[in-house]
């Protein structure tokens, strides 16, 4: 497909911003069903993974209005006020999520907390794994035809939804086999974790730094 021709070009930012699109939906309704079984079943881990899935959803807005920026202005990588805004209120929850998180696994921790059961999250993560896998592919192969550094960052970017997933099943499969209730507590600790650094990048973007490593190690590649 030859990304030169405007008209390809175009089909092509309309895939972009389609992908981001799903990622909002999918964001939200990923969220809600986390949240929901997260304070049913008593899973620290479901709610943060959830908690984190909401906060997606506002830079999940701010890359779609990206994409069609990106249209009009011929692949410029510097955010705009809009972006700029989106990533800082990102930046902002990522922080808050991970310090409340934090504190309630700890004090799970100290009480011997147990969720009732940690289905739910094993089902919620491998769902996640699948989409987030198939969302990394597709916008893998737009921003290799569009030559879009700014989609491509996108794409590998979203790998760390990918690991926070990875991170859920171990935690709540590792449960379910051995019912040891930290393990629920070390999963949301662990999403804290990835949670300030997303909220770092994001704080980093607004600056216009390019800051997901995995960015760089796709380029070094190919």
């Amino acid at each position: 497909m030859d990304s030169n021709n405007p008209y390809i070009r175009e089909i092509l930012y309309k895939q972009a911003a389609i992908l981001a699109l799903i990622t909002i939906f999918y964001n939200i309704i990923e969220g809600i069903i986390s949240v929901f079984f997260g304070l049913g079943d008593e899973t620290i881990a479901l709610f943060a993974f959830g908690m984190d899935s909401f906060v997606e959803v506002i830079s999940g807005v701010g890359i779609w209005h990206m994409t069609r920026r990106l249209n009009r202005n011929n692949d410029n990588t510097n955010p705009d006020i809009f972006e700029q805004q989106a990533l800082r209120i990102t930046g902002m929850s990522f922080y808050i999520l991970t310090f409340a998180l934090i504190g309630t696994a700890a004090l799970n921790l100290y009480y011997n907390h147990s969720p009732e059961t940690t289905l739910w999250g094993i089902i919620v993560s491998i769902i996640s794994i699948i989409t987030m896998w198939l969302l990394i592919h597709y916008k893998v192969k737009v921003g290799k035809q569009l030559k879009s550094q700014a989609i491509l960052m996108d794409a590998t970017c979203t790998k760390t939804c990918l690991y926070l997933s990875f991170v859920l099943l171990l935690s709540s499969a590792g449960y379910e086999l051995t019912n040891i209730g930290g393990l629920d507590s070390m999963g949301a600790i662990l999403i804290a974790v990835f949670s300030f650094k997303e909220g770092r990048e994001s704080f980093q973007k607004a600056r216009g730094i390019t800051c997901c490593s995995c960015v760089e190690t796709y380029i070094k590649k190919n």
